[in-house]
């Protein structure tokens, strides 16, 4: 029986390996990352350990019998690694990240469905020296959305640089502002991206998509949305900028005018294992005339190529009076361990 099990586990080494060079998968992969963070809202302060979007994923290709074409599918969840209770009152550490299906054309691009980051989101993504941390771009421009039921095509890199993406987002028969969502595209995204490794720039539009809108007190509404962006690298310096201007849809009653214009900059140095960053920025509200604003600081010294230690201070402030957190500091230490296998 031990020999048997023994020919079993050999024979599975053996055959697995030609199965992944035929599909390039499954690839199993994720990150863990963990701080420890001294929080302080203006009212509150306290100390925090933080799961900062750690997740855990799947994904790989599917030869197909036709020339040139592969299926293509990731399954990805968010896992929160210090109380593991991602699902609230369900006890489950786990929720839904990227999910999705499609095809991929070597010549033609690729098409996906499912729960995904919006082109309009991706695009940012090159900019954010503090990503899933709290001084993420995020804590004052809007925009940055994960969506249900999208629909994506992108076009193969052209001249080995750009990529168009366009992506529609039917709303199911939903009912918004009296709006009834019925159609083919209730709402679209779409972005262009040019990355050669050393420049990368890109625009991004979205059009009625559900998203946080600061002028309205932060809350979600129909917004349309338009932003340009950029990084350099050259050498151990990184210099990045982004500018975005987001306003409610003539779709959305929302009693008024409301919109965001917010710019971004951000740097890096790299000296030996340690790198140096910082990021500032402003959101201008327009109707309520208020400024918001963060800025960050931080350091990462690294570890091994997929692992790394940091520590970062941030600060979010809101002038005047837009009900939004006044005063927000966060000073934090932690870990970062990314696996693919």
């Amino acid at each position: 029986m031990k020999k048997q099990l023994l020919a079993l586990a050999i024979g599975s080494m053996v055959v697995a390996p030609s199965v992944a060079l035929a599909d390039k998968g499954p690839t199993v992969y994720g990150k863990v990352n963990v701080s420890y963070e001294n929080q302080d809202n203006g009212t509150e302060d306290k100390w925090s350990l933080e799961s900062n979007s750690s997740r855990l994923g799947v994904k790989g290709e599917l030869d197909l019998d036709i020339e040139n074409v592969v299926a293509i599918y990731q399954a990805e969840f968010q896992v929160d690694v210090d109380d593991g209770n991602r699902g609230g009152s369900n006890n489950s550490p786990f929720s839904q990240r990227n999910i999705f299906g499609g095809f991929k054309h070597s010549q033609f691009g690729t098409l996906k469905a499912g729960k995904f980051d919006t082109p309009f989101k991706a695009s940012q993504g090159k900019i954010d020296q503090f990503g899933d941390l709290r001084g993420d771009i995020n804590e004052i421009v809007g925009g940055s959305e994960r969506v249900s039921n999208i629909i994506q095509y992108s076009s193969p890199k052209l001249a080995d640089a750009i990529t168009l993406n366009v992506a529609m987002i039917p709303g199911e028969g939903n009912t918004d502002y009296s709006d009834r969502r019925d159609g083919v595209s209730d709402g679209f995204s779409t972005s262009v991206v040019f990355d050669n490794g050393m420049i990368y720039a890109s625009a991004g539009y979205d059009s009625e998509v559900e998203t946080n809108l600061f002028d309205l007190g932060d809350s979600d509404t129909l917004v349309d949305a338009l932003h340009v962006a950029a990084k350099v690298n050259i050498e151990n310096f990184e210099l990045g900028a982004l500018y975005q201007q987001s306003e409610n849809s003539d779709s959305a009653f929302d009693g008024g005018d409301f919109k965001d214009s917010t710019y971004i900059v951000a740097g890096a140095v790299t000296l030996d294992r340690w790198k140096l960053k910082a990021q500032y920025g402003m959101t201008d509200l327009d109707a309520s005339n208020d400024d918001l604003t963060l800025m960050a600081v931080g350091a990462d010294y690294k570890l091994a190529k997929n692992s790394k230690m940091f520590g970062y201070f941030a600060k979010v402030e809101a002038d005047k009076t837009t009900g939004l957190a006044t005063d927000d500091t966060t000073f934090g230490i932690g870990f970062e361990h990314k696996f693919s296998m």
